[in-house]
């Protein structure tokens, strides 16, 4: 029995491109089940109905009489055969002659030209020969398996389809779903200002899309996913409206109750990036930033496989009550196909008690723990651990406390003049800390006050980073800072993430690497 060859080779899967007649199928698919579909549902169809045409294709190779090459068959001249055995390669019967064998009874040899000026000739007329066999189509071939093919390809394949499907215009996207907006129930203003009373009778939110429509009553025939698809897409087309849910879940919120520091990055977490060309070590960015867990670093840390991790706290992060979504940070996170915010709650793993938090992934931050840090007497530098909840929508996090006792911490005092000193005073300390990030700020409200100062009055970010090494090496017996120390100092009185840190020090020729993130001044007079 001959198997025909697919024309489904490895690389086509990875190769494929999204045509026009691709885009038309599954719009139509879109149309005939009314149901909206997310790209990796629309992509399974795809892989499906290429595979499908790809076996109608062989089967009509098989079937098409009188073009298939079977031993059995007479033919012409001037017939054109295609050959199984030779990956269905087409040839012209170019002559037919009389055949001998004395193995069988009387039968023609054609003579066969398969355009390459190669002439072969082939038997007819033989009714018993083995290729007269029906063709076998290859079923144990892989790539006609839908199953593996969608395992192994439907990602990549549902990306191209998500960047195709941007461009058509009547299609619309609402948590990683597609669907037609023409065919969208019709959601007017009244309906939408019911949801806004429905939302504010909960303070806000989060509701669910299903509860909004219980009680709005939104009158409709079609089925209610296509309902739900429609009343989301109104609500996010609607400027009082967030949605909010993680990846999987649509949640809504009144914008008007999201907290300040949601709507807009705290003012300690603003970032102004230099106009100045650095270029750190990558080895020594990377050490750094396994350290800090800086959301400024797009690259940054390298994301841990743990389902916890301990965090030291920044200043601007502490006074900010917030936690950056660094990579390895953010996995612990909960995230969203297309909403920017995502409400969710932190519990303390300890005491059990419940706080609302936000991730707010256009930034790149977390909010909500404000309160958690100032009940557990926290500080800039104390250590924390976060983990994945067991129940989706909740991260644990628990302090690092112990008994309180009086430890020599760096301290930072302000003078009258604005100007920042360090100096090792003891303090109060009932938590675990990084002794090159803790910080102690007995006057909060005077550091608030230059962070609050306009730009132009503040000195520019190189002066303050060598400013701030030349107080950290008075505290050095060895007369040198490590890294990590300057990065917790400069972000004392101004946002800078560790690239820049590391880059300012590398364009300084008075200051002097010593290896493994430390470094020291050549010459400790002077300014930048």
């Amino acid at each position: 029995m001959t198997k025909l060859q697919t024309a489904l080779q490895e690389n086509y899967w990875e190769t494929l491109e999204i045509t026009e007649e691709d885009l038309e199928f599954l719009y139509n698919q879109l149309l005939e089940i009314e149901t909206p579909q997310t790209s990796t549902e629309l992509a399974e169809i795809l892989i499906n109905e290429r595979i499908r045409q790809e076996i109608i294709l062989l089967k009509n190779h098989q079937l098409k009489a009188g073009t298939t090459y079977f031993p059995k068959d007479k033919h012409k001249i001037g017939d054109i055969l295609r050959f199984p055995k030779l990956e269905l390669m087409e040839g012209q019967v170019i002559g037919v002659r009389k055949g001998r064998n004395p193995e069988y009874s009387l039968f023609d040899v054609l003579e066969v030209d398969f355009g390459t000026g190669v002439v072969r000739n082939f038997a007819a007329g033989i009714e018993d020969h083995i290729l007269n066999n029906a063709i076998e189509l290859p079923n144990d071939d892989p790539s006609l398996e839908p199953g593996t093919v969608s395992r192994k390809y439907r990602d990549s394949i549902a990306a191209r389809l998500t960047k195709k499907f941007s461009t058509v215009p009547d299609l619309v996207q609402i948590a990683g779903a597609w669907f037609p907006r023409s065919l969208l129930v019709d959601v007017n203003i009244g309906f939408l200002n019911l949801a806004e009373a429905a939302l504010e009778v909960e303070t806000g939110g989060p509701l669910s899309t299903k509860s909004i429509l219980e009680q709005i009553d939104l009158p409709t025939d079609v089925n209610l996913k296509l309902t739900e698809f429609s009343m989301n897409l109104a609500l996010q087309e609607d400027g009082r409206f967030d949605e909010v849910g993680p990846t999987g879940e649509t949640l809504w919120f009144l914008k008007r109750f999201e907290p300040d520091e949601v709507q807009n990055p705290p003012l300690y977490l603003r970032y102004t990036p230099l106009k100045i060309e650095v270029t750190p070590s990558e080895a020594d960015l990377s050490a750094l930033n396994c350290l800090v867990f800086d959301e400024l670093e797009a690259e940054g840390d390298l994301p841990s496989k743990q389902n916890e991790i301990t965090v030291s706290l920044n200043f601007p992060h502490w006074r900010s009550g917030s936690i950056p979504l660094s990579r390895s940070i953010a996995r612990l996170f909960p995230t969203a196909y297309e909403a920017p915010k995502v409400k969710f709650t932190f519990i303390d793993e300890v005491t059990q008690k419940e706080y609302s938090g936000w991730v707010v992934r256009s930034h790149r931050y977390v909010v909500g723990i404000k309160e958690w840090y100032e009940e557990k007497g926290m500080i800039p530098g104390s250590l924390f651990t976060i983990k994945q909840g067991k129940i989706p929508g909740k991260v644990v996090i628990q302090a690092l406390t112990k008994r309180t006792t009086k430890e020599w911490i760096r301290t930072v005092l302000i003078g009258t003049d604005g100007g920042i000193v360090f100096t090792m005073l003891k303090q109060q300390i009932s938590n675990e800390y990084d002794e090159r990030m803790a910080i102690a700020i007995p006057d909060i409200k005077s550091l608030d006050a230059l962070w609050e100062q306009p730009s132009q009055k503040r000195s520019t970010l190189e002066l303050s980073i060598m400013n701030m090494m030349r107080e950290l090496v008075k505290l050095s017996s060895q007369g040198h800072v490590h890294a990590q120390e300057l990065y917790a100092a400069v972000n004392i009185i101004r946002r800078c993430p560790p690239r820049i840190i590391l880059g300012v020090l590398g364009n300084q020729p008075n200051v002097i690497h010593l290896g493994d993130l430390y470094f020291r001044l050549n010459d400790q007079g002077g300014e930048v």
